[in-house]
């Protein structure tokens, strides 16, 4: 052959062949460095590529662009779209990610429906507490009418039968209000009732004072 370097790119994988002939995007750069100032002063308008990127990418990917959502906080419909695919990942530290990114790029109802269902369903204890932490720190686009989604979620959970459960949902309560009325979550279940009905009507007079 007269050409011996031709040769050699023939034997190249066709994937490896369209990779080296498309250009990386500033933003995937960014991202693969995890430059946060730098992603920070390009401001909203790279979220969409970030959620695209997100979508492709593999779990380690993935975990690296939700932490940075979670950093720069601006609302995104495209990156809360793809974070939910993962919100019941077990890969426990994507889930993590996600979990407290969620609240930080979305105030979907969707959103404080998941990580409710995560802090009260999931297997993993771990996973169920970080769920609490991100409804308890991390919903910061809700408004004050919005937030009575995450209290209904988190006065039900007092009555899990799983006392881990009540704990982490009255730590979030106690985070959002200043107050547990009472509550203890290895209390007897009559005391127990005794205090969720005490939030019960603390909730019906939060939401006439709206």
């Amino acid at each position: 052959m007269r050409h011996p370097w031709l040769a050699g790119l023939l034997l190249l994988p066709l994937s490896v062949l369209l990779t080296a002939a498309v250009p990386v995007s500033p933003v995937a750069g960014l991202v693969a460095h995890d430059d946060f100032a730098g992603l920070r002063a390009q401001g909203p308008k790279i979220l969409p590529e970030m959620a695209r990127l997100y979508t492709s990418g593999d779990t380690g990917e993935r975990t690296r662009i939700a932490n940075l959502l979670y950093r720069l906080g601006w609302k995104s419909p495209e990156a809360a779209s793809a974070l939910m695919r993962d919100v019941r990942t077990q890969d426990v530290s994507l889930r993590i990610a996600v979990q407290y990114a969620l609240g930080r790029i979305s105030s979907q109802p969707a959103v404080v429906d998941a990580l409710l269902r995560n802090m009260t369903d999931d297997p993993n204890p771990v996973l169920r507490d970080k769920a609490a932490c991100a409804l308890a720190y991390d919903q910061i686009h809700l408004s004050e009418a919005e937030k009575v989604r995450i209290y209904e979620g988190l006065i039900r959970a007092l009555a899990s039968e799983q006392q881990q459960v009540r704990e982490i949902a009255i730590q979030a309560l106690e985070v959002h209000t200043g107050q547990r009325k009472g509550f203890i979550p290895f209390a007897p279940v009559e005391k127990r009732r005794e205090s969720i009905a005490r939030w019960q009507r603390w909730l019906a007079e939060y939401k006439e004072n709206l």
